[in-house]
């Protein structure tokens, strides 16, 4: 996959932490230590998506109409009726 750089900024304290964490001999540079972060970050985004799904087939039925599906979103429609209950 090509890369492409994003530039961040660190306040000290996090940048000594990033640069333990390399020195630890894990990762290569700071750069694979990120990455590896946002993996596991959008892996458990999408892990906690699946149990959220999980159970709301398992919950009563909630009924939406199409036009609100489609001025907000499925998504947005089914957190606000979630917030709702």
């Amino acid at each position: 996959m090509p890369m492409t750089s994003l530039n961040i900024s660190l306040p000290e304290p996090l940048k000594q932490y990033v640069e333990r964490q390399v020195a630890s001999g894990d990762w290569g540079t700071p750069s694979e230590y990120v990455r590896e972060l946002i993996r596991q970050d959008k892996e458990r985004r999408l892990s906690n998506l699946e149990q959220d799904l999980v159970a709301a087939a398992k919950g009563p039925k909630i009924e939406l109409p199409i036009a609100e599906i489609r001025r907000k979103g499925l998504i947005p429609a089914l957190r606000d009726r979630a917030r709702k209950q």
